[in-house]
């Protein structure tokens, strides 16, 4: 049986990016778990009964982690579960994790969503 809500983590330091997709995201019965930065959503998901269906991610954070540690950090823990990527602008080169997806910024929040139920 498909599970219907999946649970999304959402790895971005604009406060109001973050609420945007967010508040979509919860509009649209996903279950989602917030972070401001890379330390945090690392923190978020080392919790011991945490379970993920999907890393959402901003690829520049404003702290020592990126996007693309993050992502990393988060398939050792959940190897079968989906990473998606978002970045207006990169300086650092890419580091996809195998079956991520990356959206370039401005993105569709639809387009999210699609690929959170994916």
């Amino acid at each position: 049986m498909k599970k219907t809500h999946p649970i999304v983590s959402v790895c971005e330091d604009e406060p109001l990016v973050r609420t945007m997709i967010v508040d979509y995201l919860i509009d649209h019965n996903c279950r989602v778990i917030e972070a401001g930065s890379g330390e945090d959503a690392v923190g978020l998901i080392n919790g011991p009964d945490q379970q993920l269906d999907v890393l959402f991610t901003d690829i520049r954070l404003g702290g020592a982690l990126n996007g693309w540690d993050v992502a990393e950090i988060f398939r050792d823990r959940f190897p079968n579960v989906r990473v998606l990527y978002a970045s207006g602008y990169s300086i650092a080169p890419r580091r996809d994790v195998a079956g991520s997806e990356f959206f370039n910024k401005p993105y569709r929040v639809d387009d999210i969503l699609k690929a959170c139920k994916r």
